[in-house]
C-alpha cells in the first residue's frame, strides 16, 4: 500500500534544521512572478507564506508547464528542499521538485480593483488577503485569552436567548422580528438574564452575537458584533473597574505575545501592548464636558471619546454619567442622586469600548427607575423579582470585541476586525 504523503504547515518549514531536506507543503498561490528559466511563486496557508522557485532545468516538462500556468489563488501542492535565503519574503526559500495544481483558479477579481467599497462586495474573496488572515488570528486569540482569564478566576460561562420580550438597552436601537404569532426582538445584551443567573453561579460570563439597530455608518459601529460580558454577584463599583483593567492588561499581554508576528507585519507595535499595566486613569463626565466645552446632558461623539483619551494619553474610564443617560437598571450614586455608578472605558484610537455598572438590587429604586425611563412594568415583571428573593450588590459590563481587536490591530475600521460585517448598508455577502 502506497505511503501516504505528509504535508507540513508553511510555518513548521521555515526552520533552519530543515535546510536541504525534502518537504512537502499545500496551500494557495499569494503571488506569482515568471522569469525565462525560472518561476517564483508565494504560497500561503493559515499559518504563514514561503516563496517557491521552479526551475526549468530542474523539473519534469509537465511540472514547468503547470508552474507557467500556475494563476494567483489557485490551490496547489509542492515538494522540494528547503533553503535559507534571507532575500525571501519569510527567510527560507523552496527549491520545487514537484507541483501539483489542485484547483486551477480563474483571474482574481481583487488584482483589478482595490477599493473599499468593492472589496466589501466581494468579502468572501478578500478574507484572503494577508491583511484579513493575520486580523483574524489575532481575533481568535482575544477571545482565547479572555476564556483563559475568566478560567482562572474561576467564572463559569453560560449563555442567554437571542429572543427578547423587551428591552435591556435603548428601544430606539432594538432589531424587531417576528415571533410565531407575536413580537420579538433580537438581544441588545444578555443584562437582564444575567443578573437572574448570579443568584445560582454568583460569576458567569459570555462571548456572543448581540444586535443594535444603529443608523451609524461610523468606523466602530456594528449591527451585529459578538459581545462580551460578565456579571459578579456582591461585586462593588470600584471592584469592578478594578477586574476590567485586569481583564484589558490580561488580553493585551496575551495576544503581544502569542501574535507578535502577526501584530509586527500589521505595524503594530507590541511593546506598547506589553508595557500596559494598571490602574487605568479615571475621569468623571463631569469633567470631560467642561474639557471639551460643552454643556451637561451633551452625549459624546467618538471624536470626541478619541480626543480624550489621546489627551490622556492611556486607557480611561468615564464615570458618574447623568442618570437620564444611561440604562435604567443602573445604580444612582449614594452620594450624588444625578449621576449612575457607571463607567465606559476608553481606548487609545477607538473611544469606548466597554460599558459597565452596579445594578440597581432594590426592589422600590428599580420600580421608580422603570417610571422615570417610562418603561411598562409588566415587561418587566420577572426582572423585578429578582429583587424580591434575596437580593444582593452585583455588578458587570460588556466588551465590544472588534472593538478591542481595532486598538489591538490598529485597524482603521471595524470592518476589518469581523469576517462579515453587517451594518446600516451591509447585509451581503
Amino acid at each position: 500500500m502506497k505511503k501516504e504523503i505528509e504535508y507540513k504547515e508553511i510555518s513548521a518549514v521555515l526552520d533552519k534544521s530543515l535546510e536541504g531536506k525534502t518537504v512537502h507543503i499545500h496551500g494557495w498561490v499569494y503571488r506569482k512572478r515568471d522569469q525565462k528559466e525560472m518561476v517564483f511563486i508565494i504560497v500561503r496557508d493559515s499559518s504563514d507564506i514561503i516563496q517557491a522557485v521552479v526551475k526549468k532545468e530542474s523539473v519534469s516538462k509537465k511540472v514547468w508547464e503547470d508552474a507557467l500556468k500556475i494563476s494567483m489563488e489557485s490551490s496547489c501542492t509542492l515538494t522540494g528542499k528547503i533553503r535559507e535565503d534571507k532575500r525571501a519574503p519569510t527567510g527560507f526559500e523552496l527549491q520545487a521538485e514537484d507541483l501539483e495544481i489542485v484547483g486551477l483558479a480563474e483571474r482574481f477579481p481583487i488584482t483589478k480593483d482595490l477599493s473599499e467599497e468593492f472589496l466589501r462586495e466581494v468579502r468572501h474573496l478578500w478574507l484572503r488577503s494577508r491583511k484579513m488572515t493575520l486580523v483574524l488570528e489575532v481575533r481568535s486569540a482575544v477571545f482565547e485569552a479572555i476564556h483563559k482569564f475568566y478560567a482562572e478566576r474561576g467564572y463559569f460561562e453560560v449563555q442567554s436567548p437571542s429572543f427578547t420580550s423587551a428591552a435591556s438597552e435603548g428601544g430606539s436601537t432594538l432589531f424587531e422580528v417576528k415571533y410565531f404569532d407575536r413580537k420579538a426582538y433580537l438581544t441588545q445584551s444578555w443584562q437582564l438574564y444575567a443578573e437572574a443567573m448570579i443568584f445560582a453561579l454568583e460569576k458567569i460570563y459570555c462571548i456572543a452575537p448581540s444586535f443594535r439597530a444603529e443608523k451609524s455608518r461610523t468606523r466602530r459601529h456594528l449591527a451585529e458584533y459578538w459581545h462580551h460580558e460578565m456579571e459578579t454577584a456582591w461585586m462593588s463599583f470600584e471592584d469592578l473597574l478594578k477586574f476590567e483593567e485586569e481583564l484589558i492588561v490580561f488580553v493585551a499581554h496575551y495576544v503581544a505575545k502569542k501574535c507578535a508576528r502577526q501584530l509586527k507585519e500589521l505595524g503594530r507595535d507590541t511593546k506598547e501592548l506589553l508595557e500596559l499595566k494598571t490602574p487605568f486613569a479615571r475621569m468623571k463626565y463631569a469633567e470631560a464636558i467642561k474639557r471639551l466645552g460643552k454643556k451637561s446632558g451633551y452625549d459624546l461623539t467618538d471624536e470626541d471619546e478619541r480626543k480624550l483619551v489621546a489627551d490622556v494619553g492611556k486607557p480611561v474610564f468615564l464615570t458618574h454619567f447623568l442618570r437620564e443617560m444611561k440604562a435604567f437598571y443602573m445604580k444612582v450614586d449614594p452620594k450624588d442622586k444625578k449621576v449612575v455608578l457607571a463607567a465606559d472605558l476608553l481606548i487609545p484610537g477607538v473611544g469606548e469600548t466597554t460599558g459597565g455598572s452596579s445594578r440597581i438590587e432594590d426592589s422600590k429604586e428599580l420600580e421608580d427607575s422603570l417610571k422615570l425611563f417610562k418603561l411598562k412594568k409588566e415587561d418587566y415583571a420577572w426582572y423585578m423579582d429578582l429583587r424580591k428573593f434575596g437580593s444582593v450588590p452585583h455588578a458587570g459590563f460588556g466588551l465590544g470585541v472588534e472593538r478591542l481587536v481595532m486598538w489591538l490591530t490598529k485597524a482603521e475600521h471595524i470592518f476589518d476586525t469581523i469576517p462579515f460585517p453587517r451594518a446600516m448598508d451591509r447585509l451581503t455577502p
